[in-house]
């Protein structure tokens, strides 16, 4: 053990001589004291011992205003069904992260004092949910449902203000998107007085509308989906195309019509529809090397009789032209100038950081996954007791 360690253990034993002199330690609180805690506030506080050991006891009473040991889901079953905040899901470095679309009329309807409650359930299914190696998380605020800037600006402010004081070290970065126009004026004011600023990042979705047409790159193509001319059986007509027609036979007085596949070679002809009348089934005017069925052909096509084999190209694919570049001042003479390069190098910053947790920006909400991640007594007696009443349920209607 070096000698950084021995003065970390000897200052955490300190803070909590003090913790214990002041009042008692209930065993919740004790366990909520752990070393890496200790060590959180310390780091806060500047090493110092007396303003950690005062940062904490405050702490503790917060919590128990609060009565966080007893915060369960059934209190928010509306939020949770509506997805007015959760935890999206975990980064590359397993840190989670909690995302945030609380809607300007939801203060109008609710306290203040519940909204705090629904953030303090949210930052607590999220640290219940870490590794053991992880200790921060990320919050993604969705400020497109405001229209005032002052209003989401308010409600920014106390949930930093929260998070700064009753979770030290635990905030890794902070995005606020799509806010309202006058929320950057007002947060430039404000930004050189709030503790958590140098980790908060402002981003507009808008900047990444070019990275929609990449999600669907790693998808196949369609042509990739079809089978390969050796896998298909030559008893069906050896068509190399996964394509079905529907095509009427009088074959089968009991089968009016059955689905079949339209044949690709001129081998069709004989074999299995060699009895078959033209007028029915026609010649083969499927290439195998397009792949592709003869009911994809057109119509003026489909209508042809007789003649030899003919080959259809491929389906064009749609052309993709280059975006229209939006108008920007960057583009303007004023970025030789040393203000606004910073603010560009400042934007570039924010969109580059932001990149990685677009994906749980745009995933859609889903509340079972959300409640899965809620370890007992997050979960709440929904979690607990349905599953058994559905079991219940379903073993009395089998008998």
């Amino acid at each position: 053990m070096g000698k950084k360690e021995l003065l970390d253990k000897e200052k955490i034993n300190a803070v909590l001589q003090i913790l214990r002199k002041q009042a008692p330690l209930t065993v919740k609180q004790e366990k909520f004291c752990n070393d890496a805690c200790l060590v959180r506030f310390l780091k806060a506080k500047g090493d110092s011992v007396k303003k950690a050991a005062k940062h904490l006891r405050a702490c503790l009473s917060w919590r128990e205003n609060i009565d966080t040991e007893h915060l369960i889901a059934d209190e928010f079953s509306a939020e949770l069904a509506d997805g007015i905040a959760y935890v999206a899901g975990n980064d590359q470095e397993a840190r989670p992260v909690m995302v945030f679309r609380v809607k300007q009329d939801y203060q109008k309807l609710h306290s203040q004092k519940l909204y705090i409650r629904l953030l303090v359930f949210t930052l607590e299914v999220a640290i219940a949910s870490m590794s053991r190696n992880v200790e921060e998380f990320v919050l993604l605020f969705d400020a497109s449902f405001f229209r005032s800037g002052s209003a989401f600006l308010n409600l920014l402010l106390a949930t930093l203000k929260i998070v700064s004081e009753y979770y030290p070290g635990r905030l890794h970065k902070a995005f606020v998107i799509d806010p309202p126009s006058l929320f950057s004026c007002l947060w430039k004011g404000v930004r050189p007085f709030v503790e958590l600023s140098t980790v908060t990042m402002v981003v507009s979705s808008l900047d990444f509308e070019e990275s929609l047409d990449d999600t669907f790159s790693s998808y196949p193509r369609t042509t990739s989906l079809r089978f390969e001319p050796s896998s298909v059986p030559t008893k069906i007509g050896g068509s190399s195309s996964s394509r079905f027609s529907f095509t009427v036979s009088h074959f089968d007085s009991l089968k009016p019509w059955y689905l079949t596949r339209t044949d690709t070679s001129a081998s069709s002809q004989v074999g299995h529809f060699a009895n078959a009348s033209p007028s029915l089934m026609g010649p083969a005017l499927v290439s195998p090397l397009n792949a592709r069925s003869f009911s994809f052909a057109s119509p003026a096509t489909r209508t042809l009789r007789g003649g030899g084999p003919k080959t259809f190209p491929s389906t064009p694919q749609p052309t993709r032209h280059p975006r229209t570049p939006r108008p920007s001042f960057l583009q303007s003479p004023a970025a030789f100038f040393r203000k606004d390069c910073q603010i560009s190098s400042r934007t570039d910053r924010c969109r580059e950081s932001f990149f990685p947790y677009l994906r749980y920006y745009r995933n859609p909400y889903n509340e079972m996954i959300y409640r899965s991640k809620m370890r007992p007594p997050l979960g709440g007696l929904i979690s607990i007791v349905s599953p058994q009443l559905k079991r219940r349920h379903v073993t009395s209607q089998r008998f």
